[in-house]
């Protein structure tokens, strides 16, 4: 076997241990408030055709002129991957027939693309850390959308979205199992909700996926490849591949060779089927769009945009293990999302700058915060508890004011009334007893009413933890826990 393969990867066959090869096309929706070539607008929902131009209908005599905003955002874009930025590009009309794309073909980018090679460093686990080289990354316009079920005769064309922005960002062929692809798709919607270029939602259809599939023997060249196209969750991303790939292995073993070609996949009957023989570029007879000139800009142009970058999800995630002392999966769970990075760090800092304890705040963040949120399917916009409470939180267990457990009940008080934490602890009585003589005479009475319990802790002293337990419970759970398992262990004779 190539020392290169992960054998873990491998997918078993009913002869052989297989391959899967898997590169992405993704489909990015750009924000902006007007279209690729026209200035209509790109709102999603309107009525059926109220955000259509002249441009977008192909009418005679119109001619498509490039928005300034869209080639930024491709740029901006091209510069979060890493990626070399083409001070040259070309548009291309790639020619085929669309019912729902007035012009009979669509401008895109083809021998010139806006952004060359990058790179994307995708963390699929814990254990797990892999680099998706990125080929290209073009723009083009969307199409429209073709209704079918409002008729039993006609069908229907919407052309909203017909000549909205497209950023196709190719993949190279790096990814060796669904949850690499899935953990990709994944990172570059970060990157893209990051950097504002687009919001990747993916049950509006402004991120899509057309992933391509093969199979090999593990050192063999590469398969034929399909194309599922048009995939719109990471969910279903990962279905698919592991479909596909279980499809050619079966094909292959039965003596069958793969046909290239395009494939949708049916979550609900959890199968790939055919939709078209896969066509090659010269099946599109490309050519240079004669209405639009060359896209030229020079390299101040692309600083300037550089200058306006934020803080990208690695570089955050650098500072947050450096400045907070965080784990590296803590902080990669932290900045998976800019709203949530950014509330972990409010609680961090403080309204005053003081830094709280990184790993404190991040479990209190991640752990209660996240875990509430989750339960109750709210967005972290959406959070009952601030950064400032939370924060609060915090600083009342580590000044010894509260317990761990008290802090729990603290949380969910807050969460359900609101009110400021310390201001709560003093009115319901929730500061823990720290006082060494109180403490005592609750264990004291707990060892004296057990004796059965006195000789059986001394013989295997993890049972000190029960005594522990009836304390806590004895005081309300107001004692401090670290007292109490002290004089637990001081009274008992154990270590």
């Amino acid at each position: 076997m190539n020392a290169s393969v992960d054998s873990s990867k491998l997918i078993r066959g009913a002869l052989h241990d297989w391959e899967v090869v898997v590169g992405m096309e993704i489909h990015a929706q750009v924000t902006s408030r007007s279209k690729l070539f026209s200035g209509a607008s790109t709102a999603f929902g309107g009525s059926p055709n109220d955000h259509v131009s002249l441009v977008d209908a192909a009418m005679p005599g119109m001619l498509p002129v490039i928005n300034e905003e869209c080639v930024a955002q491709a740029v901006r874009t091209g510069l979060g991957l890493k990626a070399h930025i083409n001070h040259r590009s070309t548009f291309d009309r790639k020619n085929y027939f669309y019912p729902d794309l007035p012009q009979g073909y669509q401008i895109s980018q083809y021998k010139s693309p806006i952004v060359g090679e990058g790179e994307v460093k995708v963390v699929v686990s814990a254990a797990e850390t892999i680099a998706v080289g990125i080929e290209r990354l073009h723009l083009e316009q969307d199409a429209g959308k073709s209704i079918h079920d409002l008729s039993p005769t006609d069908s229907f064309v919407d052309l909203n979205r017909s000549g909205v922005a497209l950023m196709e960002i190719v993949s190279k062929p790096d990814m060796r199992s669904a949850d690499q692809a899935k953990a990709y798709v994944t990172k570059l919607r970060t990157i893209l909700r990051y950097l504002g270029t687009c919001d990747g939602d993916m049950e509006k259809g402004n991120l899509r996926a057309d992933v391509n599939v093969s199979v090999r023997r593990p050192g063999d060249p590469l398969g034929t490849r399909c194309e599922i196209k048009n995939v719109n969750s990471i969910r279903f991303i990962g279905q698919a591949i592991e479909t596909e790939a279980r499809r050619q292995i079966a094909i292959i073993e039965d003596g069958g060779t793969i046909d290239q070609e395009t494939r949708l996949f049916d979550p609900g009957r959890g199968e790939t089927r055919s939709m078209r023989s896969k066509e090659e570029a010269h099946d599109y007879r490309y050519f240079p769009d004669p209405d639009l000139l060359p896209l030229e800009f020079d390299g101040a142009y692309v600083d300037a945009l550089a200058a306006g970058l934020p803080e990208l999800p690695d570089a955050k995630m650098a500072r947050f293990i450096a400045d907070y002392g965080l784990s590296p999966y803590d902080a990669g769970v932290l900045v998976a999302e800019r709203e949530t990075a950014d509330f972990f760090e409010a609680v961090a800092k403080g309204r005053d700058g003081r830094r709280r304890d990184g790993k404190a705040a991040a479990n209190w963040t991640i752990n209660e915060l996240f875990g509430r949120l989750n339960k109750d399917g709210l967005g972290i916009d959406e959070s009952p508890v601030s950064a400032d409470q939370l924060g609060a939180i915090v600083d009342l267990i580590g000044e010894n004011v509260i317990s761990g457990k008290i802090a729990k009940d603290l949380f969910e008080i807050v969460w359900s009334e609101g009110g400021d934490p310390r201001a709560l602890v003093e009115s319901r009585g929730l500061r823990q007893v720290t006082d060494t003589g109180a403490i005592e005479a609750a264990v004291d009475e707990i060892i004296r009413a057990n004796p059965e319990k006195v000789e059986q802790a001394k013989a295997k002293p993890t049972l000190s933890g029960w005594f522990v337990g009836q304390v806590m419970k004895a005081t309300g759970g107001k004692a401090a826990p670290a007292a109490v398992n002290a004089l637990v262990k001081a009274k008992l004779g154990i270590e």
